[in-house]
């Protein structure tokens, strides 16, 4: 038994694929050689070997820095539907990193990776119709995305969904979301799912959030306290 560690130690480097070597070459600061073996593979068809040539471009590890090389093999790797390229590729012209600012394509990536269900290109178009990057400002949409990116486990979209739901009027999902929000220590949303009950008149259910509030040394709670009980 104490032989089979060392048997499958032995299997894993016999059997390791070209992408993982290039792994760990990349690991072991060998860029040449991670260079070497990703550019093999990006030119054989390889997705992942295609995203990570990009990088290496970008940064000039294993090569000159050639964000025009860089760029072509990101959008090749994005145009065949890979969802961290797509999404790379997608911050990249939102912020004019590696190539000129440019909302339409920007719009147009992260669109592909979020319908891909990737919650950080959820995150970030939520925040391109928030402000009005490229598009008109929607916080309709915006809540939608913040909500899908929320439920796909990004926690900023969940910090900040509930508040955006109450400035759309969408009472019940801002209560929910808000409530998820107080019972991780956030203070702010345990006053806002407060107040949102006492608008309702709904005394009972806000008064637990006020002590929560209250205990936290909210001050702001007091006022409201006062004025709920009216």
């Amino acid at each position: 038994m104490r032989f089979l560690p060392l048997l499958a130690l032995f299997y894993g480097v016999l059997f390791a694929t070209p992408i993982d070597e290039a792994l760990l070459a990349f690991r072991a600061k060998e860029y040449s050689k991670a260079f070497s073996l990703y550019e093999h593979e990006a030119k054989q068809g390889n997705l992942e070997a295609q995203n990570a040539l990009s990088y290496l471009y970008f940064a000039g590890l294993g090569t000159n820095a050639d964000k025009q090389q860089g760029l072509f093999w990101l959008t090749n790797a994005a145009a065949q539907n890979n969802i961290k390229a797509q999404r790379d590729l997608g911050m990249m012209y939102l912020i004019g990193q590696n190539t000129s600012q440019d909302y339409t394509q920007a719009l147009l990536w992260l669109q592909k990776a979020a319908q891909a269900g990737d919650d950080r290109a959820q995150y970030n178009l939520a925040f391109m119709y928030y402000r009005g990057d490229g598009v008109d400002q929607n916080i309709t949409k915006t809540a939608e995305y913040l909500e899908s990116s929320a439920k796909g486990g990004n926690q900023k979209a969940q910090q900040l969904v509930g508040r955006i739901l109450l400035q759309i009027l969408d009472f019940e999902r801002a209560a929910y979301w808000l409530e998820i929000n107080a019972k991780n220590a956030d203070i702010e949303a345990a006053y806002l799912l407060a107040e949102l009950y006492c608008s309702k008149n709904e005394y009972d259910k806000a008064t637990p959030w006020i002590k929560n509030a209250l205990n936290a040394g909210f001050n702001k709670v007091k006022e409201l306290k006062e004025s709920c009980k009216k």
